[in-house]
């Protein structure tokens, strides 16, 4: 092998190592008992990763008018090694349809899921305006009120919550309230 080639494959190797091998990095991070939520704005989409220390299902919900009446959920979970992650509407103080069950449609895109030593971790993108009746127009900039959600050790999202805690964050800068 000739020293041009040895120089360009080392160059490459160094160049790849410098690449993260995680799905994404992130801007901004809470984080309640055991659960964290993670995301950054680009553009018209938020990106978003949600961790808990759960074998069962996590949630985020955005700018919720009462409890959770109004919120716009994104619930998720990892069955054998495969993620879910569904877009819902908070159609009661205490519940959740699918939007698509409200006829609204499924806006959000699931990027990346995980399962290990009890921490489930999902990872998606969002429009900040899908123009869906039955999702919160997000705006970077000012107050968001965040929910943060995790289930039972069950792959479904049909049980209720273990823990349940709210935020309020500014989108754009991470700043928390």
């Amino acid at each position: 092998m000739g020293l041009r080639k040895v120089v360009t494959t080392v160059m490459t190797i160094g160049a790849l190592a410098m690449i993260p091998l995680t799905a994404s990095a992130y801007d901004h991070e809470v984080s309640a008992r055991g659960m964290s939520f993670s995301w950054s704005v680009e553009g018209n989409l938020l990106k978003g990763k949600m961790s808990a220390k759960t074998g069962g299902w996590v949630a985020v919900g955005f700018n919720p008018s009462s409890k959770m009446k109004d919120a716009n959920i994104i619930i998720g979970y990892v069955k054998d090694g495969t993620g879910t992650v569904a877009d819902h509407f908070g159609d009661k103080a205490t519940g959740h349809s699918a939007d698509t069950e409200l006829g609204g449609s499924e806006d959000v895109t699931l990027v990346a899921a995980s399962e290990e030593n009890s921490m489930t971790t999902i990872e998606f993108t969002m429009p900040m305006d899908s123009a869906d009746a039955y999702d919160q127009v997000l705006q970077a900039d000012g107050d968001t009120v965040l929910l943060l959600a995790y289930g039972p050790d069950r792959d479904s999202l049909k049980p209720r919550h273990t823990f349940r805690a709210s935020k309020v964050v500014n989108l754009s800068t991470g700043a928390e309230k």
